[in-house]
């Protein structure tokens, strides 16, 4: 295993992701990824149907109503082309739209445009620890409605947007989550998906929302990773956000992705 850097990131050799694992290698993985966030394995040519194989090692796969499918409604396919042009480029967590969102997801890289398109990721329990002890004591025990149509509305047909209401309104999580294996404290507010901090003026919700979203912005924080073909990268969607970084364009940019059901934060 190399680390990317000090806090998160680290790349994994000697794991072929086209077999199945061994309880005892699925365990050394998920301590790797409990310590780094994100882990990354390349050469990987597997199939859609071994990436989902890797995936449900670690429980049940969620599908996404509003993302393009690939071979199965398991696999989220994301083909950026100069007339589809990129919209990941907010820092965000996945899905926090659900009652329990993501544990985590398994993201491979079909095509890599010869220039650009790293994603990078942040720690955000690392971002809880290094807030002043009064902004701590200040969001401590607060919560914050997280909804889908901001995350989509910018990229996606309205009327879509309106029919999944009912399946997936609003909903509240803590600001300030518990790792349900590490014990940690992450921040768990983000710009794509979080509206307002319940029972809060609505001034003083989005100038404190602001500050928040803005640690994901430090790089000290951060990894930023360079993608080569059949790279696979699995992070911890609880404790961490990401950024798919949009410069390649007008060269194309293709992924796919399956993402691992998670609990009910608390």
């Amino acid at each position: 295993m190399r680390p990317l850097g000090r806090i998160i990131g680290a790349e994994i050799e000697g794991v072929d992701l086209s077999r199945p694992l061994t309880p005892e290698l699925r365990d050394e993985l998920n301590r790797a990824l409990l310590e780094w966030k994100v882990v990354f394995f390349r050469d990987q040519d597997i199939t859609p149907a071994q990436q989902r194989d890797f995936a449900r090692h670690w429980g049940t796969l969620e599908t996404n109503p509003f993302i393009p499918t690939g071979d199965s409604d398991e696999v989220t396919r994301f083909e950026r082309t100069e007339a589809m042009p990129a919209f990941e480029n907010i820092w965000h967590v996945d899905v926090t739209f659900r009652p329990n969102p993501a544990l985590g997801s398994v993201l491979r890289l079909v095509e890599v445009p010869p220039v650009g398109g790293d994603t990078m990721w942040a720690d955000m329990a690392a971002a809880y620890d290094n807030l002043p002890d009064d902004v701590k004591e200040r969001i401590d025990g607060l919560t914050a409605v997280h909804d889908y149509v901001p995350g989509f509305d910018r990229f996606s047909d309205h009327e879509y947007l309106a029919r999944w209401q009912e399946t997936f309104p609003p909903v509240e999580h803590p600001v300030v989550r518990t790792h349900p294996e590490t014990g940690r404290k992450t921040l768990f507010v983000n710009q794509a998906f979080t509206t307002h901090i319940v029972g809060m003026d609505r001034d003083e919700s989005d100038q404190l929302l602001h500050y928040l979203f803005m640690q994901a912005h430090v790089p000290e924080y951060q990894v930023r990773f360079r993608w080569t073909t059949n790279t696979v990268a699995f992070w911890d969607n609880r404790a961490t956000q990401h950024y798919a970084v949009n410069d390649y364009s007008p060269h194309p940019r293709v992924a796919e992705r399956v993402a691992i059901a998670g609990d009910r934060p608390y």
